[in-house]
């Protein structure tokens, strides 16, 4: 038997059927070293970037150690956003395809309160949530953490960032202290260094590297003087003209900025960060993951987490101070078999960031200068896409065939022109080639949904 295989690990036959069926044909690195740990109830620090396959990592063993009999709170996973614990919590209920009973709930901000309160008087066996909202519910007394087996902080790194460092020790301080912990995060300052020494028992450490083999990235840094970084941006989009990109800054204020001189110059670009409310943040990643913008600009707080599948370049439009965020950055293109750009600018006053990253990656860094970018006068950049907004959602029960008819159908659309189709409990977003969103607005003005009224509009 394979030593990567999931059968060859201590876990139900039904489990390994579940996973076979999803589509879990080998174990990621991650798993295959951190999952026999995981079932032995190991505490339990990894080192991985996202995308390695790290809920699974824990979700399975978590799931096998789940007794779907006793009706409190057994797991609890604390992740830094709403849109990550969404992640793992549909994950999570994937792979409990195969145990009977077992029930999940999430608990983050921006939802009511009422109903989460429901689920755990109801019984719950995995709780899936940000700090804040955990910690409101453990103060309120409607969430009990006695029984808890396993806790896991994903992304913990981010969740220091995030400034959660004293609502993760209240939350951690009310559970057992025999409880198996395991800490997943992409960097370790000292900060995750302290938290581990403070709440881990005898902790088996796991790192996994980045899964880039050399020359899946192609690297490049353009030196520039300091009032040339916008200017440089364009040129790079404009010689290298990528389909999508992510330019990364260090601050909201250059986020903002960043993103009017790219509009300003032709260039369709979106910005991230965390002054967005949730439904801005919602339709962000909604209208950058489907093709309907072209450049998203974000911050490393923001973009950790993110769900990309296909990512033609990276842009680093002032270089981070430690060389470990920016190997995570460059690791969000090139995936899935696909090559990928990453590319840099930098100031004189910066050249000490360039020999960090070299004696981190132990190879030269490929310099250049900003004229040796080819300029297109009249270069623009739009997605292929646009999204529509439907004012329904999950909450009335609509479902991605609900949307998918009524475009086919009323609006004469064709299949082929439909893309991604996002639903939230009360709206949906629906990605369409772009030269059909007048007639899918105008046919959709007076029609419905699953025999319901609802208003369509571009966002």
């Amino acid at each position: 038997m394979a030593a990567d295989s999931f059968a060859s690990l201590p876990i139900s036959k039904h489990q390994v059927a579940n996973l076979d069926s999803l589509g879990y044909k080998k174990m990621t690195a991650i798993q295959a070293q951190g999952l026999p740990h995981v079932l032995k109830g190991t505490d339990l620090i990894a080192r991985a970037k996202t995308g390695s396959g790290k809920t699974a990592a824990f979700g399975i063993g978590l799931l096998e150690n789940i007794n779907p009999r006793f009706f409190g709170v057994q797991a609890l996973i604390l992740c830094p956003t709403r849109e990550l614990a969404d992640q793992v919590g549909k994950e999570l209920r994937r792979l409990a395809r195969s145990t009977a009973n077992i029930k999940l709930v999430l608990l983050c901000g921006g939802k009511p309160f009422g109903p989460q309160k429901g689920s755990l008087e109801h019984g719950a066996h995995i709780a899936v949530g940000t700090p804040g909202r955990i910690q409101d519910h453990l103060r309120r007394g409607t969430l009990d953490l006695k029984g808890l087996k396993s806790l896991v902080l994903d992304e913990a790194d981010r969740m220091l960032d995030m400034g959660f460092y004293d609502v993760m020790t209240e939350i951690i301080a009310q559970t057992p202290k025999d409880r198996q912990t395991l800490l997943f995060s992409a960097t370790y300052p000292s900060a995750i260094k302290k938290m581990c020494q403070s709440i881990l028992r005898n902790p088996v450490t796991v790192t996994v590297e980045s899964e880039h083999k050399p020359g899946v990235i192609e690297q490049l840094f353009y030196e520039v003087k300091k009032h040339e970084r916008n200017n440089t941006l364009l040129a790079i989009l404009e010689h290298y003209q990528p389909e999508t990109a992510l330019v990364f800054c260090h601050t909201k204020k250059q986020c903002d900025e960043v993103e009017r001189w790219l509009c300003d110059n032709n260039i369709e670009a979106l910005a991230l960060h965390g002054d967005l409310d949730q439904r801005q943040r919602d339709e962000v990643l909604v209208k950058f993951s489907n093709n309907s913008v072209a450049v998203l600009v974000a911050t490393d707080v923001a973009a950790r987490g993110l769900d990309i599948k296909s990512l033609q370049a990276v842009i680093n439009y002032e270089l981070p101070r430690d060389p470990e965020i920016y190997v995570h950055r460059i690791g969000r293109t090139g995936r899935a078999g696909e090559k990928g750009i990453a590319l840099s600018i930098f100031t004189a006053s910066e050249a000490h960031r360039i020999n960090a990253i070299e004696n981190y990656l132990k190879t030269p860094c490929i310099c250049d200068v900003y004229e040796s970018l080819d300029r297109h006068s009249g270069y623009e950049l739009r997605s292929p896409m646009v999204t529509i907004q439907f004012d329904v959602g999950r909450k009335h029960k609509i479902r991605p065939g609900d949307l998918l008819g009524a475009l086919t159908g009323d609006a004469g659309l064709q299949g082929s022109q439909i893309g991604k189709i996002d639903i939230f409990d009360m709206s949906s977003y629906v990605a369409i080639e772009r030269p059909a969103l007048r007639q899918a607005l105008n046919s959709l003005a007076a029609g419905k949904v699953k025999g319901r009224t609802a208003r369509a509009r571009k966002v």
